[in-house]
C-alpha cells in the first residue's frame, strides 16, 4: 500500500509539472524569449518522469500490476492532466477496501 500511496504522490507532482513545463515554461521561452524556464522546469519534470516510470515498474514487479494497468499508466504520464486520470480510478479502486476493512 505504502508503494501505491507514493507512485500517486509522484504522479501527482509529475502532472503538475507537465502543466507547468507545457502552459508555463514553453510559453516563456518562445514568447517572452525566457529558455531558462523550460530548463529548470524540464529538469524537475524529467527526474520526476523518470521517478515515474520507475515506481510503474515496481508496481509491475511487486504488485502484480496487470500489463494492460502499466500501459494505461505510461500512455497517461504523456497525455496532458493523464496521471490526474489515473489517480483518480486508482482512489475510486482503494476507496471499497478500505472501507470493508473498517
Amino acid at each position: 500500500m505504502k508503494l501505491t500511496r507514493c507512485f500517486r504522490w509522484v504522479a501527482l507532482f509529475e502532472g503538475v509539472s507537465f502543466l507547468l513545463l507545457l502552459g508555463v515554461a514553453m510559453p516563456l521561452k518562445y514568447m517572452a524569449g525566457y529558455p531558462i524556464a523550460v530548463r529548470l522546469v524540464g529538469s524537475a519534470h524529467g527526474a520526476l518522469f523518470v521517478t515515474y516510470v520507475l515506481l510503474v515498474a515496481a508496481l509491475f514487479l511487486v504488485q502484480r500490476w496487470p500489463l494492460s494497468r502499466v500501459a494505461q499508466a505510461l500512455v497517461l504520464s504523456v497525455v496532458p492532466f493523464g496521471t490526474f486520470a489515473l489517480d483518480r480510478r486508482l482512489r475510486e479502486e482503494s476507496t471499497p477496501a478500505a472501507a470493508s476493512s473498517s
